[in-house]
């Protein structure tokens, strides 16, 4: 049995992994951490992981920025592997998280579900066949009304992958309405819609001369990027020190 030390327990996705882990035979929650301990939970939580004196194989982290560079200490410190889920670190805390990675095992992904990451495989593959024969690519994203930016690091994320699969070729096209010219051949145009109550919704569109394929993902909740960071954190128990991914989680 994985022993789970829950980063930011009483948050939305904290709470929605509390309830995926308590339904799963291989994993339990044997802390969490949150400054705020108004919630009931099975298991206790300590205002701060520098107060957490329970024994645990992993760290599931879904927090914020600002409580990362403790937890990375902590972590590298105590030697226990870590999945880093918090967005938003800047540029410093980026490198300290590969410095850190030197000394414990930690898993990072710029987006915990695993059909996502699938489709980052699928689109790799699909790159090496369709770019070469004349095909333009196009990536679409939506996103609730509240999501304040634009375009989403998944979006990114997967024209990272076609263009890493590409050798690097491919340009990125955030706004077409400022410039009267044809669309080049080695572009990627991105398109960010934001409405409603959408969890999230990608789609990449390859289009050639008179046919059109198109590979596309839609979270219905959030639970899907629970599963996958419950996943990662089965996967990383025991893992020596290194920089993982969710490629790694996922066996292609």
């Amino acid at each position: 049995m994985v022993r789970a030390i829950m980063h930011g327990c009483n948050g939305k996705m904290g709470q929605v992994i509390t309830g995926l882990i308590r339904e799963d035979d291989g994993i339990e929650i044997v802390a969490g951490i949150d400054a705020y301990t108004g919630l009931a939970n099975d298991y206790p939580v300590f205002e701060s992981i520098d107060l957490c004196d329970v024994e645990a194989d992993v760290v599931i982290d879904f927090s914020n920025a600002s409580a990362t560079d403790r937890l990375l200490d902590v972590c590298v410190e105590k030697k226990i592997p870590v999945v880093l889920c918090t967005t938003g670190l800047s540029q410093e805390q980026l490198e300290k998280v590969e410095a850190a990675a030197a000394h414990t095992a930690i898993l990072k992904s710029a987006n915990m579900s695993m059909g996502i990451n699938l489709l980052m495989k699928l689109l790799q593959d699909a790159t090496k066949v369709l770019a070469g024969a004349g095909f333009d690519i196009e990536l679409v994203e939506r996103h609730h009304n509240q999501k304040v930016d634009a375009p989403s690091g998944t979006a990114l994320a997967l024209a990272d992958s076609i263009n890493e699969a590409a050798g690097h070729a491919y340009t990125y096209v955030y706004d077409r309405s400022q410039v009267r010219q044809k669309r080049g051949e080695k572009e990627i145009g991105i398109s960010a819609v934001r409405g409603g109550t959408i969890v999230g919704d990608h789609e990449v569109i390859f289009a050639g001369p008179d046919e059109v394929i198109e590979f596309k993902h839609t979270a219905y909740s959030k639970a899907v990027f629970g599963k996958g960071a419950v996943e990662a954190a089965k996967f990383l128990a025991g893992k020596p020190a290194g920089r993982y991914d969710m490629s790694d989680v996922i066996q292609f």
